[in-house]
């Protein structure tokens, strides 16, 4: 796996585009403090974890509760 710069991913494009189709990936960094901003993957490779989706991913992001009152029986369910 391959990092560039943004500037060295400009200048190298068509390389960079040439070793991606070969199976190889790449990362682009960005700032003075080359934080990672993206990553160029085979197609072949993302297609097939395109439909995957980790259990747990929206842990702790969200919450909901049911007051004591609530009721609803299986055919208001079914019709609603």
């Amino acid at each position: 796996m391959r990092t560039l710069t943004i500037g060295e991913f400009k200048a190298r494009f068509s390389d960079v585009l040439s070793a991606v189709q070969a199976g190889e990936s790449v990362i682009v960094c960005y700032g003075r403090k080359k934080q990672r901003v993206a990553a160029l993957v085979p197609y072949a490779e993302f297609a097939a974890g395109a439909g995957k989706r980790p259990l747990g991913l929206l842990k702790s992001k969200g919450s909901f509760t049911l007051t004591d009152d609530f009721a609803l029986s299986d055919e208001e369910f079914l019709t609603a």
